[in-house]
């Protein structure tokens, strides 16, 4: 088993997380995506979307995407449980996983490579319009979250989960990109505290 990463970006972070909270352990290769590795033939030939990461198993398959290589070590290393126990919870986690994803991660990095130099020549295609557009969508987003964490103690309820994984990562990033800052939200900034003292948010 090997897992495909770029140990720089903010996706690659969150599967590193949910692996340390397990505390599981997997060899991982690096792959340069600032000197174009994710684009040769040879990776691609494991991950056709040529994204990181991607996840090799012993069988030689491969899986790609966070949160179905998290699926895959949830299934595995069913304790502690990161994607909800009961159905409820599952579903719960899955409608915050999915809100996250969408309005802090996606939101964030599509601002940054739409609206900004991004990675330079390795950007094929820019449209600033719709990256300020995602601008607007991470903020709000934010404000949205703040206003939950008035009455939780993590994104989906009382336990952490995936969202709140995915969450830290995608605010991180939005911070380093210079989208927004937490000043002004004292909920969302009192979680973020939290989850960014986990061991695992050093992973």
């Amino acid at each position: 088993m090997k897992l495909y990463e770029f140990e720089p970006f903010p996706n690659p972070r969150r599967v590193r997380m949910f692996l340390a909270e397990k505390g599981v352990e997997v060899p991982t290769e690096q792959v340069n995506v600032l000197e174009g590795e994710h684009r040769t033939e040879a990776y691609k030939a494991k991950n056709p979307s040529a994204t990181v990461p991607c996840l090799e198993l012993d069988d030689g398959s491969y899986i790609s995407g966070c949160v179905a290589i998290s699926r895959y070590f949830e299934a595995a290393n069913p304790s502690p449980s990161l994607m909800g126990e009961t159905p409820a919870e599952q579903a719960i986690v899955s409608m915050w996983q999915r809100r996250v994803e969408e309005g802090l991660m996606d939101a964030s990095t599509t601002y940054f490579h739409h609206a900004t130099p991004g990675l330079g020549e390795l950007e094929l295609y820019q449209n600033k319009d719709w990256g300020m557009k995602n601008h607007e969508r991470t903020i709000a987003t934010m404000k949205t979250l703040d206003a939950e964490l008035a009455n939780k103690k993590f994104i989906a309820g009382d336990k952490f989960s995936i969202a709140d994984i995915t969450a830290v990562c995608g605010i991180d990033f939005a911070i380093f990109a210079e989208i927004a800052t937490l000043d002004d939200l004292p909920n969302l900034k009192r979680w973020h505290d939290e989850v960014s003292a986990r061991d695992s948010a050093k992973a």
